[in-house]
Formats: C-alpha cells, structure tokens, sequence
C-alpha cells in the first residue's frame, strides 16, 4: 500500500509540472510579466531605482522560459519514475529503493526551481518581498509548492522496509 502511496505522489508532482508549464505557455504575457515585474522591481515603491533592478528582454526571457521548462523537466523525470516505480512494485526493497532515483531528481528539480528561483534569486536579490502584489501570488506559492513536493521526496525517498 505505502509503494502504491508513493507512487501516486510521484504522479502528484508529475501532473503539478505538466499543468504548470501549460499555464506558463498558455498565458505567456503573464509569465513574461511576472518575471519583468520581479527583476525590474516595479511592484513596490523604490525598487525600480535600485541597481539591482533590470528591464533587461534577454534575462525577461531566460526567466520566462526557465520556469516552464523546468517544470516539463520535473513532470518528465517523475513520469519516469513512477513508471519504473510501478513496474517493480512487488519486487524486493532494495530494487524498488532503486526505481526511485528519477522521481527523486524530478522532485529535486521542482524545488531547486523553486527555491532558487523564487526565493534565492526573487525574493532575495530583487527584493520581492517588499511588493504586496506579488508576496502571496508568487513567493507564498513558491514556498508552498517546494515544501509539498520537499515532503513527498522525503516520503518517496524513505528506504523501503
């Protein structure tokens, strides 16, 4: 039942990453938006004057498309490996422990996105923070979804008994 368990998690992420570089691509303006607000720090007052701030098209777009394509990357990866998950699901501990490994890097990926991206580059260095329109839209999320997917990789990744 627990290898069951994880798996569907593994799926969970999975259909997280898939559903949300479709949203990324789908609503492209936003997404580019979203990333111009946040390095350009207009959504606060003073940012825009900081030295850090940068209306830069070429960081706008490396942004705008690192989210999405990370986001297929981990849906890939956990894809992955909740099929050879599920493929070895009654066999012996130490293989399915094995079966693991492109799940895990798949939830590994979603929260170095996350938490690189997000909190280290935004909310860090351009001070996201400091904006009340983008605090609970992008850094409460950010934080919200790496410490979910944190928590299945811990689950997953717990050696079988």
């Amino acid at each position: 039942m627990l290898r069951i368990l994880k798996i569907l998690l593994v799926i969970a992420v999975a259909t997280w990453g898939l559903l949300g570089a479709f949203g990324n691509f789908h609503d492209w303006q936003g997404t580019k938006g979203a990333v111009a607000a946040t390095l350009s720090m207009t959504t606060f007052e003073g940012g825009s004057d900081d030295w850090r701030a940068t209306a830069s098209p070429a960081l706008v777009l490396a942004g705008a498309l690192a989210i999405p394509s990370l986001k297929l990357v981990t849906a890939l990866l956990c894809l992955a490996g909740a099929w050879r998950m599920w493929a070895v699901r009654g066999r012996d501990p130490a293989t399915f422990d094995a079966a693991k490994t492109l799940a895990l890097a798949g939830c590994g990926v979603a929260v170095l996105m996350l938490f690189a991206g997000w909190i280290v580059i935004a909310e860090t260095w351009f001070e996201l923070w400091r904006s009340e329109a983008m605090r609970e839209a992008a850094l409460d999320a950010a934080l919200r979804y790496g410490a979910f997917i944190g928590i299945i990789a811990l689950f997953v990744g717990a050696r079988e008994p």
